[in-house]
């Protein structure tokens, strides 16, 4: 529709006064002034009584005149004449704008962009439409423009660059269809991915290459490139590198520790990247003289030096500060002491390269939790969240726990990015606590095939979901078959059960064996639901019962009477109750040279069931890196025994060697009946073991 058609329009629709002022409104003057002088160009002067747009579709004139902002009756020069059709050109609806004079009439010319039809994706298999289609901006049924189709296509590289393909290229293009209207293509070389080829250290005395790779989250390309994802250069993971070798050089007391650089630089192929990290390690120091002292009127400082695990000579470690910081806090909660704080007071001794730490207790700031907020969380439920914190809303505001809530959430494994900040609340006393979490996926799906000399061919499909439905519950089934073998167990537990510090577990399985490693064949059908919680810093006891049903059958001939009077038996039912204590200082990670675990336990059948017995089982395993932690050396002692209350042990609760030493077959050393033809393997009621490994 042209511009008089709709003048006659709107006069038709508004009646002669409106009509008048409708059509007033685009005229820009009265009539056209002769110039004042005639010198350059740039002196000439217009004035228009009538303006004209051609060429126009979709925008209606008023739009036009408002880009062009050409006053009524304004006299214009060439140069304002100029800017008022750039500003038309840079609303972004036209492709092209030109103005013509036309004696006392100004004749604008447009042609407009045209409309999107489709948005189109061609070459991308790494990255899906459904994820590009997020990332751009044009969309369809939308005008055209290049400069934002250029930037699509850089926003579309970056994505690509993130996922560590520095090749890739991305091109726009369009499709001219009817009725104005274009289709999008956006032309897509991938490339391949860019490796890092090298990681290299620069200033690093104290410990080789080799192994402050080991610390970094970026790896080298291997032979298995293809199935690891951490060989590819990803620019933002080089800064969580940089923390991760600082973090690792302050917990081995290398306080003054600087990475100054984490730089890639790109091969000439553009297929790979040579990382080099530039260190100045500084002196290692150790721990000086320990003491506490109180600044708080009426506190005993005697129940907090009982508190203090920390010895005078060992190397220095932030953490192992921390845990001291947090252990006599809470001991200062225990005493119902608020509002207080323990400070870590270090002094460098320069000459013998010791730190004095003094722990002194000092009153803090009268600060509460105004309120915890929680973002971002998508999938996983806020309580999930909210329950890594020791700290309530209205609760003394303590920065320290803060800092290790935030730890513990990261921890979780439910997030791929977590960040907890405190900022100032309703008044100057109160703080809300702010958590900004992305959701990462927790669930995997595994398919496997194996194959053994003694068991042959096997298969495997294994599930595991370690946040079930966002409430931070752990799934996992496991199905699996090795020649006539089947195995399936199911498990489920619960992290805070009663919202406690209480872990509850409820395990299934069924186990068939035909002659697998045996001459009988065995079936186990059992559940088996436990408690766990903390009873210290670095120890934890599980509570359970186990409920089972075993059955040996299918005893092939010239084997053990033994074996033979426990098949005549028939399925057994096993009721039992047992517990297991564990220590474990491998955990918090307070000695990054070595740790030690320690586990024992016990369970006890006879309540119900067919069978009555003490079963007691413990283990010993002690670690510690030597050479530069180039080496590590682990000691491991375990045993068991098996009392009968009632009746003789079966081979099914029987313990056997396999797994507790290596280079022997299945069932390759243990009792066995040599009077029988087969020499069957019989198990033993007691059994010791040691391993001693570099």
């Amino acid at each position: 529709m042209d511009v008089a058609a709709t003048g006659r329009l709107r006069r038709k629709m508004l009646g002669p006064k409106l009509a008048k002022a409708a059509v007033l409104s685009l005229f820009l003057g009265l009539s056209m002034l002769s110039p004042a002088a005639y010198g350059p160009a740039q002196a000439q002067s217009f004035s228009f009584s009538n303006v004209e747009v051609e060429g126009n579709d979709r925008v209606d004139v008023a739009t036009i005149l408002g880009f062009a902002g050409i006053a009524r009756g304004q006299e214009l020069s060439a140069a304002e004449l100029n800017d008022a059709i750039q500003r038309i050109q840079n609303s972004g609806l036209f492709e092209l704008v030109d103005a013509e004079p036309r004696g006392s009439t100004l004749v604008i010319k447009v042609k407009e962009y045209p409309t999107i039809n489709v948005v189109n994706f061609e070459g991308n298999k790494r990255l899906k439409d459904e994820v590009l289609a997020t990332i751009i901006a044009s969309q369809s049924r939308r005008v055209f423009s290049p400069a934002v189709a250029e930037q699509d296509a850089q926003e579309i590289a970056n994505a690509y660059e993130a996922a560590g393909r520095f090749a890739a290229t991305v091109e726009p293009r369009i499709i001219r269809r009817d009725g104005n209207r274009v289709d999008l293509v956006f032309e897509i070389i991938e490339g391949g991915v860019s490796e890092v080829e090298g990681i290299a250290f620069v200033g690093n005395r104290a410990y080789s290459d080799r192994r402050l790779r080991q610390v970094l989250e970026t790896k080298q390309a291997g032979i298995l490139r293809t199935f690891i994802g951490r060989d590819t250069f990803i620019a933002d993971r080089l800064e969580l590198d940089k923390q991760l070798l600082r973090d690792f050089y302050l917990s081995r007391g290398y306080i003054d520790v600087q990475v100054l650089d984490g730089g890639g630089e790109i091969t000439r192929e553009r297929d790979g990247f040579l990382v080099t990290f530039s260190i100045q390690e500084g002196q290692q120091w150790s721990v000086g003289t320990v003491s506490a002292v109180s600044e708080v009127e009426g506190v005993d400082i005697a129940d907090f030096q009982q508190q203090v695990r920390l010895r005078s000579g060992i190397t220095y470690s932030p953490t192992v500060v921390e845990t001291n910081v947090a252990r006599l806090e809470n001991v200062a909660l225990r005493k119902g002491l608020t509002f207080v704080r323990v400070d870590p007071r270090i002094t460098r001794n320069e000459r013998t390269r010791t730190l004095d730490i003094e722990f002194a207790v000092v009153r803090g700031d009268r600060i509460f939790v105004e309120r915890i907020d929680i973002e971002g969380n998508t999938t996983t439920l806020d309580k999930v969240v909210r329950r890594q914190f020791r700290t309530s809303e209205g609760d003394p505001f303590n920065p320290r726990e803060i800092r290790q809530a935030a730890e513990r959430i990261r921890a979780l494994g439910f997030f791929k990015h977590a960040s907890v900040e405190a900022e100032q609340g309703s008044g100057p006393d109160q703080v809300v606590v702010n958590v900004d979490v992305e959701e990462q996926p927790t669930g995997s799906l595994g398919f496997g095939v194996s194959y053994g000399v003694s068991q042959g061919v096997g298969f495997n499909i294994a599930f595991s979901e370690t946040n079930f439905l966002g409430r931070g519950q752990t799934v996992g089934l496991d199905l699996s078959t090795v020649e006539d073998d089947r195995n399936f167990r199911f498990s489920f537990a619960e992290p805070s059960f009663l919202d406690r510090d209480l872990r509850f577990g409820i395990e299934a399985y069924y186990t068939e064996t035909n002659q697998s490693n045996a001459r009988y064949n065995t079936l186990a059908i059992g559940v088996r639901p436990s408690i766990a919680f903390p009873v210290g810093e670095n120890s934890r006891l599980e509570l359970r019962y186990k409920v089972s049903q075993d059955e040996i059958s299918d005893l092939i001939a010239g084997s053990s009477a033994i074996l033979a009077a426990e098949v005549a038996q028939g399925a057994l039912v096993t009721s039992a109750v047992g517990y297991t204590y564990s220590y474990d200082t491998r955990r918090n990670g307070l000695n990054p040279l070595g740790g030690v675990l320690l586990r024992f336990g016990q369970d006890f059948a006879g309540l119900g069931g067919d069978v009555s017995y003490i079963s007691t089982s413990a283990l010993a395993l002690t670690e510690r890196r030597i050479l530069n932690e180039e080496v590590t050396l682990r000691a491991v002692f375990e045993a068991g025994a098996i009392s009968m209350i009632d009746g003789n042990s079966r081979v099914t609760e029987r313990f056997f060697g396999n797994g507790k030493v290596r280079g022997f077959e299945p069932n390759g050393y243990g009792p066995r009946d040599l009077a029988s033809a087969n020499q069957d393997a019989l198990g033993g009621n007691f059994y010791a073991a040691a391993r001693f490994e570099a």
